[in-house]
């Protein structure tokens, strides 16, 4: 209940008096604009959205109303989180429940929930009941076999599940009031993508997408840097993996879905999720069928740069490699290299807390998703056409 109960309606949500619940239940709690929490000073959040969390980090630039924060300081914000966290009472830390039961949710999603300081994981959920059953008993959580009981029991909902499995649940989800930790793509079709942010935005909900170089730390900084740099004229961004390479490749994470749509739809989004916010927004793009699932990009952008990108999952094993290269005014930038997804993903977690909290949109929300499936798509449909 509000400290301020006297005042206002008592809340009505499950459980106990969690904040973040209140965050998610805030329909139910509109005649309210009071703090909830241990003391006045805003480190719960309050339940309306119309307020910011109040801290002692200076995010003027990011608190205009309407202002879509590109960047960010990920390493400030994470900080910042991870130490608000670690004050919080269990019971008032996110319950994030976990949807998928694969390679990915068993090696980076459930450790990096069950080890984050900030969020409970609050479940497990997938299509097969006894992997289900195994991961939740390893990180010592339920196993749900109804994916509706989990969302009715959680915050916020994380997936590692394909794209076109996700995109649906998740919308139901989001229904249900659960903020959205999101896999790259959100959707291989337009319709699905779009569907997806229409429901998240009927709901109010926060969503992240886990673009991985947008959260990795090095990579983050790299591409906050360049887009603070300007004068860019080209880039390219090479991604040549070898999952199903004829010699034979790291075939630890491969799946039907990557298998069917290749390189374009696996690491294509990450390829965009680094161009465009340096770049600007593509305005055309061209496309063209290479050796097996390669595909070979061209790209118009709103500042007036063009960029390309090469995408493969067939490369050969000794061939395959990642290059992001910028040129520009000042010379010529080359993208460091990163540790892998597990700090990333404690990143995304980190950034999805924030917009439970009340922090605002993202720059790698669910519209951003969508935005990268508008693309690929229609590199798709030239290829088909071709």
């Amino acid at each position: 209940m509000c400290h301020e109960n006297m005042r206002c309606r008592p809340y009505s949500g499950r459980g106990h008096d969690d904040p973040f619940r209140m965050m998610r239940e805030d329909r139910r709690v509109t005649e309210c604009t009071h703090w909830w929490g241990m003391s006045d000073n805003g480190l719960y959040g309050e339940p309306n959205r119309r307020h910011r969390t109040v801290t002692s980090v200076d995010t003027s630039a990011r608190e205009q109303p309407g202002n879509r924060s590109e960047f960010g300081h990920t390493s400030v914000r994470t900080g910042l989180v991870r130490a608000l966290s670690v004050i919080l009472p269990p019971m008032n830390r996110l319950r994030i429940g976990l949807v998928g039961t694969g390679p990915w949710a068993s090696a980076t999603h459930a450790p990096a929930l069950a080890g984050h300081p900030g969020v409970e994981l609050g479940g497990v959920w997938g299509r097969r009941p006894e992997a289900a059953a195994a991961l939740a008993a390893t990180h010592a959580t339920t196993a749900y076999a109804d994916v509706d009981e989990l969302f009715a029991a959680c915050d916020a909902v994380a997936f590692a599940v394909p794209p076109d499995v996700q995109a649906p649940l998740a919308a139901r989800a989001a229904a249900a009031g659960c903020h959205l930790l999101l896999d790259k793509p959100v959707a291989t079709s337009v319709e699905g993508a779009r569907d997806l942010v229409a429901a998240t935005e009927r709901a109010g909900v926060a969503s992240v997408v886990f673009f991985t170089l947008r959260f990795a730390p090095a990579t983050s900084a790299w591409v906050a840097q360049q887009a603070s740099v300007g004068g860019w004229f080209t880039g390219r961004a090479d991604w040549y993996g070898s999952f199903y390479a004829p010699d034979g490749g790291d075939a630890a994470f491969s799946s039907p879905w990557r298998a069917g749509r290749g390189g374009l739809w696996d690491v294509g989004p990450h390829a965009l999720s680094v161009l465009i916010p340096v770049l600007g927004d593509v305005t055309s793009v061209t496309a063209a069928q290479g050796a097996g699932d390669t595909t070979h990009l061209i790209l118009r952008h709103t500042g007036g740069a063009s960029s390309t990108a090469a995408l493969s999952l067939t490369a050969p094993v000794k061939g395959a490699g990642l290059t992001v290269e910028l040129r520009g005014e000042i010379g010529t930038a080359l993208l460091p290299g990163w540790d892998g997804p597990g700090e990333a993903f404690r990143t995304a977690i980190d950034g999805l807390v924030e917009g439970a909290h009340g922090g605002g949109p993202h720059a790698c929300d669910a519209r951003f998703g969508l935005r990268v499936t508008e693309i690929l798509a229609e590199a798709e449909a030239q290829i088909a056409r071709a």
